[in-house]
């Protein structure tokens, strides 16, 4: 697989918590990264997926999380 390279700026502390967590996990800190990384793009597709359904579940009667959860449980 290709891959390319990024380059990012941390503070003192956030390298200084990478490091640590990479010493502790056995984890390279590009590794860390590329993980952190792609939880957040997830996040951002599932709430950008939110935003683009709100409409129709509104107008389907769901307005809250819990008139979600209790049609499906």
């Amino acid at each position: 697989m290709k891959t390319s390279a990024v380059t990012i700026r941390l503070d003192p502390e956030l390298q200084k918590q990478l490091d640590r967590l990479a010493k502790r996990t056995g984890k390279t800190r590009s590794d860390i990264v590329r993980e952190a990384l792609r939880r957040q793009l997830a996040v951002a597709q599932v709430e950008d997926l939110r935003k683009r359904i709100m409409p129709f579940a509104e107008a389907a009667g769901y307005l809250t999380d819990e008139d979600v959860f209790r049609d499906v449980s």
